[in-house]
C-alpha cells in the first residue's frame, strides 16, 4: 500500500480529532513499547493526518514530549524520537538509583490496603502480559511498575520525575539492543512488592538496586535505530 493510501486509511480510522493529552499519550506509549525507535521522524503532515487533527495540535504534542525528553526537536531539521547518548544512559541510572530508593520508602511509610490491591493487580497483570507472551504490553508494564510506585509514593514531582526517566530508559534500551533489558524481570518486580508489604524498606531498597543494575549492565552500544513507518505504529 502506498503512503498516502495508507494515511488516508489511518486517517479514516482516526475520523474523531484527538485531544493533545491523547496524541502525547499515544506517542508515549508507541515508545514505551519499543515500537518507535530512537531516531524515528516525526513528521508533522503524517502526524496531522494519521491523528486527524492540526499541525499546530501537532506541534503542542511534540513540545511537550520535547520538553519530557522524549522527543528532540531540530531546528530546519524537524522533530525526532530522543536518541540518548552512552553518558546520558549513564546519568539516567544514576538519577533512578537516587530516586527510587526515596520512592520505595516513602511508599512503605504510608503503604494502605488499596496501595497493597494495585501493587497486587500490576502484577498479576504482567504476569498475564507474559503468560500471553505479549511483548509490548510486557515492556509497557515493566516500565509503568516503576511509575505506580512513585505514584502510590504519594509526591507529584517523584511521579512526574519518574515517568520522564521511565520513558528515557526504554528509549536506551531500545537503542541499546538490549535483548535482556527489554522488560524486568518478574521475580525482581515481584520480591520488590513483597518486601514494601513485610515493611521492610531497607531489603526493597537493596532489591532495586539490584534490579537498576541487571537492567543497566545487560546493555549493548553497538547498535542503531532503524526508520518506523509512522501509519503503521498507530493504524
Amino acid at each position: 500500500m502506498s503512503t498516502k493510501a495508507s494515511v488516508r486509511k489511518t486517517s479514516a480510522a482516526n475520523s474523531r480529532e484527538h485531544s493533545v493529552d491523547e496524541i502525547a499519550e499515544k506517542i508515549s506509549a508507541a515508545i514505551l513499547e519499543h515500537r518507535l525507535a530512537p531516531g524515528t521522524k516525526l513528521g508533522e503532515d503524517r502526524l496531522a493526518a494519521i491523528f486527524a487533527t492540526s499541525r499546530a495540535k501537532v506541534r503542542e504534542v511534540l513540545a511537550r514530549l520535547a520538553h519530557e525528553q522524549i522527543v528532540e526537536l531540530v531546528p530546519q531539521k524537524g522533530a525526532f524520537v530522543a536518541k540518548p547518548t552512552i553518558e546520558q544512559a549513564q546519568d539516567v541510572f544514576e538519577a533512578r538509583r537516587l530516586i527510587e530508593p526515596g520512592v520505595l520508602r516513602r511508599l512503605v511509610r504510608t503503604l494502605d490496603d488499596v496501595k497493597r490491591q494495585r501493587l497486587r493487580r500490576h502484577i498479576d497483570l504482567e504476569a498475564e502480559a507474559r503468560s500471553r507472551d505479549d511483548k509490548r504490553a510486557i515492556v509497557r508494564l515493566s516500565g509503568e511498575f516503576h511509575v505506580l510506585l512513585a505514584e502510590l509514593a504519594g509526591n507529584s514531582a517523584l511521579a512526574r520525575s519518574m515517568r520522564e526517566l521511565s520513558a528515557l530508559t526504554c528509549l536506551i534500551i531500545s537503542l541499546y539492543d538490549a535483548p535482556t533489558a527489554t522488560s524486568c524481570r518478574a521475580d525482581e518486580h515481584e520480591e520488590i512488592v513483597a518486601a514494601v508489604n513485610r515493611g521492610d524498606a531497607q531489603r526493597a531498597e537493596k532489591l532495586m538496586l539490584h534490579h537498576l543494575d541487571h537492567i543497566e549492565q545487560s546493555l549493548k552500544l553497538d547498535s542503531s535505530a532503524e526508520e518506523a513507518d509512522l501509519e503503521s505504529v498507530f493504524s
